[in-house]
């Protein structure tokens, strides 16, 4: 069995129809100072309705169309958790002896993005080698 869930897909929509009412309501009911609807219960399962059916058939397209954006978001968030570990590493590094080692990295930003890419690139590669 390749699906792990041992609904079919007219039972999934079902539930996700569900769901969206629930969340409409939970949301109009809790949330009035966010989210305000009239129309009571019908309101509630024409909203649902309808964010279940662009869940369908809209958010395959915007995540298409919003991919180039998804993969720069997490390319500039590895940069930046590359550039904190070698920030760290810096701290360690200036706190030692400078006979025994120095280490000071040039250019401003940009020499710091550099440097973050490429032992970013490093690290990776040799994980991607030792892992195979």
């Amino acid at each position: 069995m390749s699906n792990s869930s041992n609904f079919g897909w007219p039972m999934k929509i079902l539930v996700k129809f569900l769901l969206n009412v629930a969340t409409v309501w939970v949301m109009a009911t809790y949330l009035s100072q966010y989210f305000q609807m009239t129309g009571g219960i019908p309101a509630f399962i024409i909203v649902g309705a309808l964010i279940t059916l662009m869940n369908m058939f809209v958010r395959p397209i915007l995540d298409i169309l919003t991919l180039p954006l998804k993969l720069f978001a997490t390319i500039l968030a590895v940069i930046i958790v590359n550039g904190v570990f070698i920030q760290f590493a810096h701290m360690v590094v200036i706190n030692m002896d400078p006979g025994l080692v120095t280490m000071e990295i040039y250019g401003g930003l940009w020499g710091w993005v550099v440097v973050a890419v490429v032992f970013g690139f490093a690290n990776w590669l040799v994980k991607e080698m030792l892992h195979r």
